[in-house]
């Protein structure tokens, strides 16, 4: 391993949950040194959901890796002075709690950019601070709503609202705070100039449904209703076969022309006016997704993969999340690895998704228990062994057991 493409940038992570969590293991499988910092109870999301250890659940296991942890109880002015001092000498603060809470703990960006002129400073938080919502608390399940992703399953023939059964919003706002990230690094390294940055997560849920959705209204007037009326097709869904689904997708001229000819019926391209291009196929896509589906029906599923995949038509099983797991394709590119976690024992781990000739990313630490580093850090930023015990005493710090 190279070290990656962020090897020798330091980030200095204040963000909890899910969020900013993912978006700074990201940065830390990049090759950034990423500091956590938590409160003396920890991150929440430590506890959610089966773990062997109190503290060290499997969600957090997943989105803390290649982070050192240290605690440091930021309503103490000690605490602070602490974060302070560890701001001094990193490249990137992030944060995700909302900028009036920051301000509340002395740790605006005016006060933050006074010790390092040249930090980027990233807030990632429910709403843009020019609007009403500004001072409003955020979780993905309210920015899926506030975006109408509930609304679009109903559209799409969902019997009621329904979020996505994925942290969708926390991850995808979490992916745009890196490129945001990436590019200010690069900014800097041309000018030297530090900056703040601010990524709402409603305006970023917005452009992402907003891009699929606004359709016809992107018009003024609208030339047409607002819904993408392929993604809203209440049969856009895995097909029944006789044995079970398959996810199928014609798309293009070439893969509709190909799928007619499979099922004996050449002649639909050329005759029947609603199928011969993709703008007629948009129009009429209930009636094109009815037909298919009424089609995929008559065969088994292994069936249908040989057919489709041998005509170039692109096809995929329906997995669940245990057979995902053991995907042909993940085990061939060593996706998933049993790992041994320092206290957590055998566990499973997600390699990093993205391949690289010159700097590949990779795992140096395993999600670190809570205040592993403290001590470590700390001496970093100038602290000795008595100054840590005295914050320690004070309930500013803690070290792991």
């Amino acid at each position: 391993m190279s070290g990656g493409p962020l090897h020798g940038v330091r980030v200095l992570d204040l963000t909890s949950v899910l969020m900013g969590p993912y978006a700074t293991q990201i940065l830390g499988d990049y090759g950034a040194d990423v500091i956590k910092v938590e409160p003396p109870t920890g991150d929440n999301v430590r506890n959610i959901g089966p773990s062997r250890h109190a503290g060290m659940a499997g969600v957090f296991l997943h989105a803390n890796r290649n982070k050192r942890s240290v605690v440091l109880d930021l309503k103490q002015p000690a605490g602070r002075d602490a974060l302070l001092r560890l701001a001094a000498d990193v490249d990137v603060l992030i944060y995700n709690v909302r900028p009036q809470a920051m301000a509340r703990l002395g740790l605006d960006y005016e006060t933050v950019r006074a010790v390092n002129p040249a930090i980027l400073y990233v807030g990632v938080y429910g709403y843009g601070q020019r609007g009403p919502y500004a001072a409003r608390p955020a979780y993905d399940d309210l920015i899926q709503g506030a975006v109408g992703i509930p609304t679009l399953a109903t559209l799409a023939g969902s019997d009621v609202p329904r979020y996505a059964p994925s942290a969708m919003a926390d991850r995808i706002v979490g992916i745009s705070a890196v490129g945001a990230v990436a590019a200010a690094l690069f900014h800097r390294e041309r000018t030297g100039e530090g900056q703040s940055i601010e990524i709402p997560m409603f305006e970023t849920m917005a452009q992402f449904v907003l891009g699929d959705h606004m359709y016809g209204h992107t018009f003024d007037p609208p030339q047409g209703p607002a819904g993408y009326a392929r993604l809203l097709n209440e049969y856009r869904r895995p097909y029944r076969t006789l044995d079970g689904y398959l996810c199928v997708m014609v798309y293009n001229d070439k893969q509709w022309r190909t799928f007619f000819e499979l099922i004996g019926q050449p002649e639909v391209m050329e005759s029947d006016p609603r199928f011969n291009s993709i703008a007629s196929r948009t129009e009429n896509i209930r009636d094109l997704y009815r037909m298919l589906a009424e089609v995929i029906a008559t065969r088994t599923t292994a069936q249908w993969q040989a057919l489709l995949e041998a005509a170039d038509i692109p096809v995929m099983p329906l997995h669940t999340i245990e057979s995902l797991m053991d995907d042909p394709h993940l085990r061939a590119v060593g996706f998933l690895d049993t790992v041994e976690h320092p206290s957590e024992g055998r566990m499973r781990s997600m390699a990093v998704p993205s391949s690289w000739s010159a700097t590949q990313p990779g795992i140096a630490r395993h999600a670190p228990r809570l205040g592993q580093h403290s001590a470590e850090v700390l001496r970093e930023a100038g602290y000795s062994n008595s100054q840590i015990e005295a914050l320690c005493a004070q309930g500013v710090t803690r070290l792991d057991d």
